[in-house]
C-alpha cells in the first residue's frame, strides 16, 4: 500500500545530549508521518555535522507540515 509523503520543514533549537548547540537549524524532509520526519531530520543533522550514529540529538520545536 502507497503511503502518502508530506514536505515537513524544521526550524528551532538542536541539543545534542541535553546540551543546546544551535539555537537556529533548518532542515527539510519529505516523510509519511511527523515521527518519521523527526527521525529523518535528526539524522539529517547528524550526517551533516559529521556525527556518530549513537549520538543523542534531539529537535525540541515544532516541524511543520507544509503540504
Amino acid at each position: 500500500m502507497y503511503e502518502e509523503y508530506h514536505k515537513y520543514v524544521y526550524d528551532g533549537p538542536v541539543m545534542i545530549f541535553d546540551q543546546l548547540v544551535a539555537d537556529h537549524w533548518k532542515g527539510e524532509t519529505m516523510a509519511p508521518s511527523e515521527s518519521k520526519a523527526r527521525s529523518n531530520l535528526t539524522y539529517q543533522f547528524k550526517t551533516k555535522n559529521n556525527l556518530i550514529p549513537g549520538s543523542k540529538v534531539t529537535l525540541p520545536g515544532k516541524i511543520k507540515m507544509v503540504n
